[in-house]
């Protein structure tokens, strides 16, 4: 039985195509080749920064997973220092094969070095075994981070007035039922024999 190596190591320039591939589902629903430019800037960004990181790990030479890492606080109301760890991935090939726990003990390094004392992470609500994981990392759910686009939430938040063509709320579609219910129900009480 062979053992293979797993190498945590600073993101480079030429792993962003790789990266768009693990990160297809999150990043910009635009062209592949503009994802790619997307992630190459975020590479330079957290390159140039000390208080971000992105952190590949390499299962026998091959990319496997990749975090993430940013220096911030709990929430812009609770001013804790912690570190993100932002969409911990890894490829399906390379799964309970300790790519996870590797970057996980990147996120827990990385805030060892800079005095933090909270890791958070975000990973898919409907990815069940990357939530189980999680908890068992003793990072339970704190909160639900929820997504739409601007104008389906001003659609929900002012529906449009009802009128010919439009959708009559079901309410009203019952009180309207129901007064020609008693209206008849009255015309019959008053007919004449």
């Amino acid at each position: 039985m062979s053992r293979f190596s797993l190498t945590p190591r600073i993101a480079r320039l030429e792993d962003a195509p790789v990266l768009a591939e693990l990160w297809c589902d999150v990043l910009r629903r635009v062209d592949r080749s503009e994802q790619v430019a997307d992630l190459e800037l975020v590479i330079k960004a957290a390159a140039a920064s000390p208080e971000q990181r992105f952190i590949v790990v390499e299962y026998d030479e091959q990319l496997a997973g990749a975090v993430f890492l940013r220096l911030t606080t709990v929430s812009p109301l609770n001013l804790d220092p912690c570190v993100q760890s932002i969409q911990p991935r890894v490829f399906d090939q390379f799964r309970r094969r300790g790519v996870g726990r590797a970057l996980m003990e990147a996120a827990v390094a990385f805030a060892e070095e800079n005095g933090v004392l909270h890791v958070t992470t975000a990973v898919p609500a409907a990815s069940r075994d990357a939530n189980r994981f999680m908890a068992r990392l003793a990072l339970p759910p704190v909160a639900t981070v929820r997504l739409a686009p601007t104008t389906v939430v001003r659609s929900r938040l002012t529906p449009p007035a009802p009128g010919p063509g439009r959708n009559t709320p079901r309410v009203l579609v019952a009180r309207r039922n129901q007064r020609r219910v008693r209206a008849a129900a009255q015309a019959e009480l008053e007919l004449p024999d």
